[in-house]
């Protein structure tokens, strides 16, 4: 009993050292003054000059610039990533055991390796750095997660469920389409919402691949105080990503319910 206590004051404590700074930086977004240790008064001031305030046309850029590169680079690196795994999967296990091993070198190196191989291949090839070298680099990172998360679930499928439905008929892109892909869907959106977590929140690479231009990250690095606004900031993306999160536990509980039926 006592260990048990003892495991529950630990993983109490362990919550609480972690979610105690974002539950103060969400209730000092509704700070009326600037201090971070005063709460002044109640007021959605932060929000509204983050929102409406056109002095802080550099902060959304920056947000609007982070969206865009993170939506671009999750599609275009699951796209690339789901169908490598595909691909794997019908390789040789010599060719297999070197695709991997190269695959999970950006997973193992650190990041500021990674930013300055693709800053040197940049400046080797006179590529002038902005939004898409930025979006390079990020599909370039976020494709290997891709990779590591949909190959597992395809190699538990059965290997003749594609020769199966090209026998039947199928194109081999159509078999793809209306076979593999919603056996592995999970895998797959799994795989994305990675990816995309990766770019949204990534700084030392974008940093060195971005040019003149800014993502959330590299603007907050730059700042030469800490504004109330990225307090109101942080409360939207974390709004955001509690509801994308919620949403998908209910959409799978409801999958799960109909499974159930069907049964």
């Amino acid at each position: 009993m006592m260990s048990r206590k003892r495991e529950r004051v630990y993983i109490g404590a362990v919550i609480v050292f972690f979610y105690i700074p974002i539950l103060s930086l969400v209730v000092f977004s509704f700070n009326y003054g600037r201090s971070l240790m005063n709460f002044e008064g109640f007021s959605l001031r932060w929000y509204r000059e983050l929102l409406f305030d056109p002095t802080h046309s550099q902060l959304t850029e920056a947000i609007m610039n982070t969206i865009i590169i993170a939506i671009a680079a999750t599609f275009i690196s699951t796209v690339i990533g789901t169908l490598a795994a595909v691909s794997l999967t019908k390789t040789r296990r010599s060719v297999r055991n070197v695709v991997f091993n190269l695959n999970n070198l950006p997973i193992l190196n650190p990041e500021i390796i990674t930013a300055v191989g693709l800053l040197l291949v940049f400046t080797t090839f006179s590529v002038s750095r902005g939004l898409s070298t930025m979006l390079l680099a990020h599909i370039a990172f976020c494709t290997p997660y891709v990779i590591i998360t949909v190959y597992p679930r395809l190699k538990n499928l059965d290997p003749n469920l594609l020769e199966a439905a090209c026998d039947l008929g199928a194109h081999p892109w159509k078999a793809l389409r209306k076979v593999i892909f919603p056996e592995i869907k999970p895998s797959i959106i799994a795989a994305a919402m990675i990816a995309f977590t990766m770019s949204f929140d990534d700084f030392i690479i974008s940093l060195f691949t971005a040019g003149n231009n800014q993502n959330i990250s590299t603007y907050l690095y730059g700042m030469r105080f800490i504004s109330p606004i990225v307090n109101a900031l942080s409360t939207i993306i974390l709004v955001f990503i509690f509801t994308i999160v919620i949403t998908h536990l209910i959409l799978q509980k409801k999958k799960q319910k109909q499974e159930e039926l069907k049964k």
